[in-house]
């Protein structure tokens, strides 16, 4: 009797080569971290990388963002190790693109482009696609020279999706209509959002910000009791989730909001600005930091800076510091050259003295101070409430 053959069906994971390039103002430090994030969207894209590739130039190469030395270590590599994707950690322009693409003859992608890819991948609602389709036309449009000269790879994976080669070949002209033809449909789905907004009445509206994978979704769906995606992964969510919430008789609207990022392309942060508005038109801002991460300080930072972009920094805000039962004692140096382990308590003094706004310490998973935080929240949104309505004072 003849052996069934089995075959392996799964499908395997491209492979990946990140480079950057560290210009004298980054860190050693601060340029790892970037180049693990660059990995963290490799794999949330689908991906797997093989190797990583770092040079020090004081500015990156105007023809091929590299070196020629490190181009052909690289390509070397490729070559060896059957690379499916080269990955590039900052924006390359059009003429960088079309030189490095040449001398590798794989899929060159760079960090814009890797996101735009991963919010096509989890873009749901109609606003979304549509915001995530506006944002690949906007960046696919000068380095349409670089696609026409493509056109006959007809090539899938991880970069490829959402408007396809066929919807651009034609001609500039009619990307122009078509980045013309989402505007309007984003301002039609925003006035109808708008409309809904006016439809929720004279609630109080927090929503929930900060930097993606710090926990925003697990927050949501303790506090509301809802069933709000959760992943590990980068960009998890993108549609904002608002959900009416009641707190010892207290009700008022919370919304979860797309996670920001370093070296968030501008027009991405532009053609998601609708979905924002959730973040714009919020009474209370709870921005959430993972405080388990070594570099949870710059990402909330680079939060305060998207934030001041949208025009909403003024707004009250609630620090939570989420994972603390990861929390890993950063090491510091005293002035005997001692190495200082800084426990948490010592950590929350700190942040406490240096700031005015409320801060809050607590693990979502493990729901650890999750009642000090409900209260917290509640008494913040009942001085509102009565500053706001003092007629309805009485009732809580």
């Amino acid at each position: 009797m003849a052996k069934t053959k089995i075959y392996d069906t799964a499908i395997k994971p491209e492979t990946a080569v990140l480079v950057s390039v560290i210009t004298p103002h980054v860190s050693d430090d601060t340029a790892k971290d970037y180049l693990q994030e660059l990995d963290f969207l490799v794999q949330t894209a689908g991906g797997e990388t093989k190797g990583i590739f770092t040079q020090k130039l004081a500015y990156p190469d105007r023809a091929t963002f590299v070196g020629s030395g490190k181009l052909e270590e690289i390509k070397n590599f490729i070559d060896a190790e059957e690379i499916d994707i080269v990955v590039f950690d900052d924006e390359l322009s059009p003429s960088q693109l079309r030189n490095i693409e040449k001398s590798f003859n794989i899929k060159v992608l760079d960090r814009s482009n890797l996101i735009l890819d991963i919010f096509a991948k989890h873009a749901q609602t109609a606003q979304a696609k549509t915001q995530v389709e506006l944002a690949q036309l906007q960046y696919l449009l000068p380095r349409l020279t670089r696609l026409w000269t493509h056109l006959e790879r007809q090539r899938g994976g991880i970069g490829m999706r959402g408007p396809g080669e066929s919807q651009i070949e034609s001609d500039r002209r009619m990307i122009l209509n078509k980045i013309s033809l989402f505007k309007e449909r984003l301002k039609q789905i925003d006035k109808q959002n708008e409309t809904q907004r006016k439809n929720r009445g004279e609630m109080i509206r927090v929503a929930l910000v900060g930097y993606t994978n710090v926990g925003k979704s697990t927050i949501m769906n303790m506090v509301s009791k809802s069933d709000v995606l959760i992943e590990n992964k980068l960009f998890a969510t993108l549609d904002t989730t608002v959900r009416k919430v009641v707190i010892d008789n207290l009700p008022f609207l919370l919304s979860d909001t797309v996670g920001f990022i370093r070296k968030l392309p501008h027009h991405l942060v532009e053609c998601f600005k609708s979905t924002l508005d959730e973040v714009r038109e919020a009474d209370i801002l709870i921005h959430v930091a993972d405080i388990s991460h070594p570099n949870f300080e710059d990402h909330i930072h680079a939060v305060n800076e998207t934030l001041k972009d949208l025009d909403a920094l003024d707004k009250p805000v609630i620090t939570v510091f989420n994972k603390i039962d990861a929390y890993k004692p950063p090491v510091e140096i005293d002035e005997d050259g001692e190495e200082i382990k800084v426990t948490l308590e010592e950590f929350k003094n700190s942040w406490m003295a240096k700031n005015s706004e409320p801060a809050i310490f607590i693990s979502a998973t493990d729901k650890t101070n999750m009642e000090e935080f409900k209260t917290k929240l509640y008494d913040i949104i009942v001085k509102m409430h009565n500053e706001r309505y003092p007629y309805n004072n009485l009732l809580y």
